[in-house]
């Protein structure tokens, strides 16, 4: 008896980046492994959108369009080529409008993309309704996407074969045109038998000869098992990485598969000897770049905090970046109460980012005392409907914090009433920074606003995490006092004059004095013209993104002052008490400590 050829997608170009290195990867660094894959039998490879859009413009400095082009000339033209998109938010965690939507489909199609994964966090399928019409219209393949999750323990109502089931009807009966269908757990925690009984009745509900497409991660140790769940219950393909992005937080390895096949009714259209080689080859290519170690374990308490293996890596950098990587644990385990409370939501982007972001600030700023934008938007209705109805007083406090009422309104027609998003306010944004207005910026900018605009004046920085070799600091110029100093592989020539620094010669004012830290960001010292300066600290470390107030301004408690990004967030720092702004000793684009002083009030 013939075995059944299981099809394999490639995912190590990204999800396999996003999993291990927070997508953070130049893209001509990754060719020859590419190239050393397709000659091992491989035709399907994930290549594009989700963070694979954003982080090239974000943290790479290099256009995602151009990417996609590149790799589209390199395999040629029959090799199937597939991106990821987030339903009505497409490759942001913003949801946008109609125009913006079909717009993406368009220039994924343009850029040589063949196949769209779409999916939708909430498996709310008026979310996929029109951006998979989208995608069918300009000329793409669309894999309709369910997505899955185990439930924190003691949790009921969802994530179970009768919700899927329930969610593929719902696809079905929308009458979304499909190519094929995918079943997707971003945090890897379903159980295998869900699994199997869930893809088993989507064999029967689905057209005859409809591809089922199984994926999921490695995080919480059962990824194979699930794997091979699938395939049991009807399967037709899987996806799988290679070395060194696989495994752990990422997709099971190509090679592991293939060895958990042998003996039986399955295999892998693959030469084994060629993708071995190809792996050793896509070692060579990474070597350089750091590699996490939270990337290659599996944490078994995931199983009880799903969070997803492309968003836990790219969180603990971020941690990292921050200064609060040692808050990684109570984070996780805040999350369990964030997912009972929030509807069950599919820990996948956007909501994967939303619950981690809610723990986070559960943690530093106590439990729901700072709602983060993304969670309170999601209980409150709009990003779609939740698959359980959310906790009363957590959407209580939502609104409040917000200034939100709830809605059962469609996230889509939301949008079409909002002024701030779709294609004319992105081509306002193009004509306020004197740039063309071609598709391709007018979606940058719809899609990544002002970080987009930022990457397309040419102003953008790079922070790619690679093992280079370190720095001392060293005196340049002869003995004059300027000091050049690397930071994440950029070089500045720094200089120290009393209270002022000069940074590649442009000033800034600085302050070192001892203070009593009152624990609520902000501490007094005296000042040498009589009476107490009082001092507001950074909560954490972060981006400050604007400065609301200068020096001589009078402001009231609760004033906002500043505003700080971190973890992917934006925070408001208030004012703690009234008086006037006496100094301002952070700037636009600084990075800043927690505990580092941010303004002086008097």
């Amino acid at each position: 008896m013939s075995r059944k050829k299981i099809k394999i997608m490639d995912t190590s170009f990204r999800d396999g980046f996003q999993s291990v290195y927070g997508a953070r990867v130049f893209y001509r660094d990754f060719f020859p492994a590419l190239e050393a894959a397709l000659k091992s039998g491989i035709t399907h490879f994930e290549v594009g959108g989700g963070a694979r859009f954003q982080s090239p413009l974000f943290y790479c400095n290099e256009d995602p369009f151009e990417m996609m082009d590149e790799i589209r000339k390199l395999v040629g033209p029959d090799i199937n080529l597939q991106t990821l998109a987030r339903g009505v938010n497409v490759v942001g965690l913003e949801s946008q409008t109609k125009d913006v939507i079909n717009l993406h489909a368009k220039m994924f199609k343009k850029h040589g993309m063949t196949t769209i994964r779409n999916f939708d966090a909430l498996n709310d399928v008026n979310n996929l309704i029109y951006s998979g019409q989208c995608i069918k219209d300009n000329g793409l393949k669309h894999e309709v996407t369910v997505t899955m999750m185990g439930l924190p323990l003691g949790c009921e109502g969802a994530h179970d074969p009768d919700f899927y089931e329930k969610v593929l009807k719902n696809i079905l009966d929308a009458k979304i045109p499909f190519d094929s269908v995918a079943f997707k757990d971003a945090s890897g925690t379903s159980t295998p038998q869900t699994v199997y009984e869930t893809v088993k009745r989507a064999r029967k509900m689905l057209p005859a000869g409809t591809h089922i497409r199984f994926h999921s991660h490695e995080t919480a140790g059962t990824g194979l098992r699930m794997y091979l769940a699938a395939i049991e219950g009807g399967a037709d393909g899987v996806d799988l990485a290679m070395k060194p992005v696989s495994g752990g937080t990422s997709q099971p390895d190509i090679i592991s598969f293939w060895h958990a096949l042998r003996g039986t009714d399955y295999d892998l259209d693959i030469d084994i000897q060629k993708v071995i080689e190809a792996e050793e080859v896509f070692k060579s290519c990474m070597k350089d770049y750091f590699l996490p170690p939270e990337a290659t374990t599996v944490d078994p308490m995931i199983v009880f905090s799903p969070m997803p293996g492309g968003a836990l890596t790219a969180n603990t950098q971020m941690m990292r970046d921050n200064g609060v990587l040692d808050k990684y644990p109570e984070v996780i385990k805040a999350m369990t109460e964030v997912v009972k409370k929030g509807g069950f939501g599919t820990s996948v982007t956007p909501v994967s980012q939303f619950y981690f972001q809610q723990a986070f600030n559960n943690v530093i700023f106590g439990p729901w005392k700072k709602i983060a934008d993304g969670y309170g938007k999601m209980v409150l209705g709009y990003f779609g409907k939740t698959p359980c109805t959310p906790d009363a007083e957590i959407v209580k406090i939502a609104a409040e914090q917000l200034k939100l009422e709830p809605t059962t309104e469609k996230v889509i027609d939301i949008n079409e009433k909002d002024p701030k998003k779709g294609i004319a306010v992105a081509k306002k944004l193009l004509e306020d920074a004197g740039l063309p207005q071609t598709e391709e910026n007018i979606f940058i900018a719809a899609a990544c606003k002002d970080k987009g605009i930022t990457f397309l004046k040419g102003e953008a920085t790079t922070n790619v995490r690679k093992n280079m070799p370190k720095k001392e600091d060293k005196k340049v110029g002869n003995g004059n006092g300027v000091y050049e100093v690397t930071v994440n592989e950029n070089s500045y020539n720094v200089k120290l004059e009393g209270d002022k620094a000069f940074v590649n010669s442009k000033e800034y004012s600085i302050s070192v004095k001892e203070g009593t830290d009152d624990g609520k960001g902000a501490s007094s010292t005296s000042n040498a013209s009589g009476g107490a300066e009082n001092e507001v600290k950074a909560p954490l470390a972060g981006t400050v993104v604007n400065v609301i107030v200068k020096e001589g301004d009078t402001v009231s408690k609760d004033t906002v002052l500043l505003v700080m990004e971190a973890m992917k967030m934006e925070t408001e720092i208030k004012s703690p008490f009234a008086g006037k702004v006496t100094k301002v000793l952070a700037s636009k684009g600084n990075q800043v400590s927690a505990g580092q002083v941010l303004v002086c009030i008097k």
